[in-house]
């Protein structure tokens, strides 16, 4: 048995399989070496990562990743991209072992964020909003993990994990982590009608944590019936497919014509942005969670002069990695029927076109 604090050998080849980011749809399957930690860090034989609509749409070239008119890039070419995974423990030192409470062998998670832990953000605790903002698999400093291994930094925060659970539904803690991120911002009461804006991996894990406030009504908007039944399993009240009613309309009819308390978005389009400013009641909450892939447009006077909103915006999972973990391990979401595929690490693209058709699942990941 080998030492703490060493490699096992017949695990940890010279070299491995990787997807490298070259720039927009220029994503590719290459042999790269195996990284090698350095003091305090960890390596981790990925077990699987899920593909994230940040990830296509940084694979399509969207303005928010690379720049444009009025904005510089922020995303980095020559990177592995990936930051929803899961892996175990391959070697560390005692540094790490001790800083991080891990042994070879442990299965373990870490936070897409990788704070600089100096900036004014990270020194108040708001480390998510980091100054420099790195993030495993947008920027070479932290590369991610579509590829067979990858290293934590002395600087990444690291979670334990059950091995209990398939990899692939272990690593859906990290979208959960943020869809509980937007839950917390929405202050949910008691007394409150709530409406979550789509039922796709975000949206189902926002429906299950606003199940878990206990709010009077529940409500869940999307286009497709199969993830509105997957929204009825994850606590939803309510569901409106919105092809087919006016949602605004139905949600006034069940608020005395008020309209909800709190709206949740979290489909990343566009036309989502006015129908929960328009489906919201007076001094009602809006929280915005969703990267978009265009610049949207609204009437601000909705906001301020009609209505006198709370809008909040939303950014990725600080402090609910525990609870999205426990959540996880007790089960409580039909992680089967929400991870619907799982492609090997060569089959990558068809994972990448699988999510932008959007119809035939719900979350897909990639096994290396």
């Amino acid at each position: 048995m080998a030492a703490v604090g060493t490699a096992i050998p017949e695990t940890i080849p010279g070299t491995m399989k990787a997807v490298i980011c070259h720039g927009p749809e220029n994503y590719t399957l290459e042999e790269i070496p195996v990284p090698t930690p350095g003091p305090g860090e960890i390596l981790v034989k990925v077990e699987a990562v899920g593909i994230c609509a940040s990830d296509l749409k940084c694979y399509h070239g969207a303005a928010k990743f690379w720049g444009d008119a009025n904005r510089p890039a922020w995303a980095e070419t020559e990177v592995v991209p990936g930051h929803e995974s899961v892996g175990v423990v391959v070697q560390l030192d005692d540094r790490a072992r001790q800083v991080r409470g891990v042994e070879i062998g442990d299965r373990v998670t870490t936070e897409q964020i990788v704070p600089c832990w100096k900036c004014r953000y990270c020194l108040r605790g708001e480390y998510w909003m980091c100054g420099p903002h790195d993030m495993h698999g947008f920027k070479r400093a932290n590369p991610g993990a579509m590829a067979e291994y990858m290293i934590y930094s002395t600087n990444a925060l690291v979670h334990k994990i059950s091995r209990d659970l398939p990899a692939h539904q272990a690593a859906f803690v990290e979208p959960l982590s943020c869809s509980l991120h937007a839950v917390e911002r929405a202050d949910i009461r008691f007394d409150d009608v709530v409406v979550v804006a789509g039922a796709g991996p975000i949206g189902l894990g926002m429906i299950a944590g606003a199940k878990a406030k206990s709010p009077k009504l529940l409500i869940a908007l999307d286009i497709a019936p199969n993830k509105l039944d997957l929204a009825k399993a994850c606590g939803a009240d309510v569901t409106f497919n919105i092809t087919e009613v006016d949602a605004v309309s139905e949600i006034k009819k069940l608020t005395d014509g008020y309209g909800a308390d709190v709206y949740i978005e979290g489909t990343g389009h566009p036309s989502a942005v006015p129908q929960g400013l328009n489906l919201l009641r007076k001094l009602g909450t809006y929280v915005e969670y969703s990267v978009f892939g265009s610049d949207v447009t609204v009437d601000w006077s909705i906001i301020s002069d009609d209505k006198e909103l709370n809008v909040l915006g939303a950014h990725l999972g600080p402090h609910t990695w525990p609870a999205a973990i426990k959540m996880l391990e007790a089960k409580t979401l039909p992680m089967d029927r929400i991870c619907t595929h799982q492609f090997p690490l060569e089959k990558f693209q068809e994972g990448l076109d699988m999510v932008a058709d959007g119809a035939n699942s719900v979350k897909v990941s990639l096994i290396p």
